[in-house]
């Protein structure tokens, strides 16, 4: 997943991305000012933006107010060293998700952002169960017909964000702008190649293995809803025309 941190103070803010990276496994882009982070949030790709109140350019709840007026629903967890109940209601009233006082546990700051974007994905539950599948968004395991399927950071990225998009067609850009952040090079093959790996691992876990994963020619990939050779787009029951064998 991909989250924006918001947050002027450089010290905290690489402690923050390191532990977003290292840990859950993130892709992090970080604005030192409202007015950055306002640029940055107009780009559709973040699953959670981390928002500090106290900004220079623009404050934190400024930027909040603009960021739900463009109608975007993308979750806000707020940093703030205000703890008055006042404070707190108005910024629920402007459309924060949660807040968290500073100073601040990082294990806490961590189980909030994960919960923020389950929920958000409408997903309340840690666990994630499709096609047999059984995928633990805090463990970061996956199990197939209960047998433990040893992922690859990126592979397992990929899963969770499919399958926290059932029936969703995603793009080969979109997978990319939510696994990988601004400072990253894309290169053009690199989603084939972990896809590619990642049904080759998903199938090795069980006897006869059935297709997880379709591949609809020129416009993405999707979990497989019901085995079918209807629809002349899907290449599930083959390889993807782009991986590298």
């Amino acid at each position: 997943m991909r989250v924006l941190l918001v947050e002027d103070e450089a010290r905290l803010a690489d402690n923050l991305a390191t532990a977003l990276r290292d840990g859950p496994g993130f892709a992090v882009d970080w604005a030192a000012d409202g007015i950055a982070g306002d640029d940055f949030a107009r780009n559709p790709c973040y699953d959670l933006i981390i928002l500090d109140l106290m900004l220079p350019r623009l404050d934190g709840l400024s930027l909040l107010k603009r960021i739900r007026a463009r109608q975007d629903s993308t979750p806000v967890l707020i940093l703030t060293a205000r703890e008055g109940s006042g404070s707190i209601i108005q910024l629920l009233n402007a459309g924060a998700d949660d807040y968290l006082g500073k100073p601040f546990d990082l294990g806490e700051l961590l189980a909030r952002c994960k919960a923020l974007i389950r929920r958000g994905k409408g997903a309340a539950h840690p666990t994630l169960n499709a096609l047999g599948i059984t995928l633990n968004t805090l463990e970061q395991s996956v199990h197939r017909a209960g047998v433990l399927v040893d992922l690859s950071p990126t592979e397992y990225h990929i899963l969770e964000y499919l399958m926290h998009r059932p029936r969703v067609i995603v793009s080969k850009q979109e997978l990319l702008e939510h696994l990988y952040d601004f400072n990253w090079e894309h290169h053009s093959n690199v989603i084939e190649a972990h896809v590619s790996n990642l049904r080759r691992k998903l199938d090795a876990a069980v006897p006869e293995p059935e297709p997880i994963i379709e591949t609809l020619r020129g416009r993405g990939y999707r979990l497989a809803t019901e085995l079918s050779s209807a629809d002349s787009d899907l290449e599930s029951l083959g390889p993807d025309p782009l991986d590298p064998q």
